[in-house]
């Protein structure tokens, strides 16, 4: 049996190495959870703002132009690139803009994990896709196109 002296100080070394154990893959799921999060709030957005740019258009023309375009700030504002998101609009008939058309824009975007190297994610694809539904719906007193 080993005296006092012998483990003098051995209470904080166990302390420092449990803690450091535990803190890091808690500190990584938070950052993870936080990537995924703002993944899931720029599709939302995405899909929401495209959705409104698109009904509100003055043309069909412009409509597809101002939709993409609300959604790459929507999702550059979260601070994703534009190779890692995706914007599908859908109309319920022809021509989208009539009253009362039904416009579904769909919005995803890859989110990776953090901290994973370039490499690795060559050979394993390391990401969470996130995606958002929105149908907006064209005001009823437009007049039609």
């Amino acid at each position: 049996m080993g005296s006092f002296r012998d483990e003098c100080g051995t209470a904080v070394v166990e302390f420092v190495f449990l803690a450091v154990l535990v803190m890091v893959p808690l500190f990584y799921l938070v950052m993870t959870l936080a990537r995924v999060q703002a993944g899931a709030y720029a599709a939302s957005t995405a899909a929401r703002e495209a959705g409104r740019a698109y009904v509100t258009a003055s043309s069909q023309g412009d409509a597809d132009v101002r939709a993409r375009a609300a959604a790459r700030i929507a999702f550059a504002d979260q601070g994703f690139d534009p190779g890692e998101t995706g914007l599908r609009m859908a109309c319920d008939g022809d021509p989208c803009l009539r009253p009362d058309g039904r416009i579904e824009v769909s919005a995803t975007v890859r989110v990776a994990l953090p901290l994973v190297p370039s490499f690795a994610r060559a050979v394993v694809p390391l990401e969470v896709a996130v995606g958002a539904t929105h149908v907006a719906v064209v005001d009823r007193f437009r007049g039609a196109p």
